[in-house]
């Protein structure tokens, strides 16, 4: 998808297998790596990005689908380690649609057959530091959206190393961490109106050239810095999508349309971007959002690639045998019990 030399991203946070429950009732449920990171990571590595995700999964049925699917979209495996002492993160998504017609999704965090709660993100650790560390060679982006103190060891490394460290927290974590990582990060990009109210992200103690906040349908808005000096709030439109079918996903396909469009020099590749050029970029990761909420899941516009498609259909495996979540949940309590 892109004439551009292959670049590296490396990165770390929430890598998950989301569950897709199909509006269409005659539709299986879909099977896929997912996740804020890995969501990001497998769109760069469909751009022809040379991706590395570092992370902890457990030796389990939803880590073989997660890895499996990971692999077919080129993704680097070398830094994602299994480990007995944690269980691969499950998300379920259901989508419906309302009465007046409008597309919707929703997210379960629970096991529809014990009640109990699928697992969650856990964070790498310092033992992962010595074993990743390498990872950040000639990196042009590093991306994280959980915090842990390995993780933004790395991120600071990947900085010293001249990579764009690119930030999306999901919410305010520990408050040192959260301090800590907005002064690391090059772009901090995130949907909370909390995390904006809270000011401080373009400071001149901190290296953020570029803060992001995203407003759903309202489009996003943005501030920028170059040689110093920030720009006030500008807002850009959403795109209008030709077809709604599923939003999900739409942040990180945005994400990506940016470094895709804007990260391949790493740091300092980013801070000779003027003003227009990043709103360009911005707008380029929009027209990419829009254009895959035509499709079922955060990435179903990848697997409607009809030339992929062709090329890969024998290896497809992201497709359960019917719509029975029972079969298809690996539940560490069920298991258990």
């Amino acid at each position: 998808m892109t004439d551009q030399p292959a670049a590296k991203v490396v990165g770390t946070g929430l890598i998950a297998l989301d569950l897709v429950i199909s509006a269409d009732p005659t539709k299986p449920i879909q099977s896929w790596a997912g996740g804020t990171c890995g969501n990001v990571l497998s769109i760069l590595a469909y751009m022809g990005w040379e991706s590395y995700p570092i992370a902890r999964l457990r030796h389990d049925a939803a880590a073989a689908r997660v890895t499996a699917d990971l692999e077919r979209w080129g993704v680097h495996l070398d830094f994602v380690h299994s480990e007995p002492t944690v269980s691969t993160p499950i998300i379920i998504q259901e989508n419906h649609v309302t009465r007046g017609g409008v597309p919707k999704h929703k997210f379960a965090w629970t096991c529809p057959r014990c009640g109990n709660w699928l697992p969650s993100f856990r964070p790498i650790t310092r033992s992962t530091i010595d074993t990743a560390a390498e990872s950040t060679e000639n990196a042009a982006v590093f991306f994280l959206d959980r915090l842990s103190r390995a993780a933004l060891t790395l991120a600071r490394q990947a900085a010293n190393r001249g990579a764009l460290v690119v930030f999306e927290p999901s919410g305010r974590a520990d408050p040192k961490l959260f301090s800590e990582a907005i002064g690391i990060a090059h772009i901090v990009k995130y949907a909370d109106q909390r995390l904006s109210d809270a000011g401080g992200t373009m400071s001149d103690s901190t290296a953020t050239l570029l803060e992001v906040q995203t407003l759903g349908s309202r489009g996003l808005r943005f501030r920028h810095k170059r040689d110093g000096v920030a720009t006030g709030w500008i807002d850009i439109e959403a795109v209008t999508a030709t077809e709604i079918v599923d939003t999900c996903g739409s942040g990180d396909w945005c994400t990506a349309g940016l470094l895709n469009k804007l990260g391949h020099g790493g740091q300092r590749g980013f801070a000779m971007y003027s003003v227009e050029e990043v709103a360009d970029g911005l707008r380029y990761g929009q027209t990419l959002a829009a254009w895959n909420c035509g499709f079922e899941g955060a990435r179903g516009g990848m697997y409607a690639d009809v030339d992929l498609v062709l090329q890969t259909a024998a290896a497809f495996t992201h497709e359960a045998t019917d719509r029975n979540l029972n079969s298809t949940v690996s539940c560490p309590a069920c298991v258990e019990n």
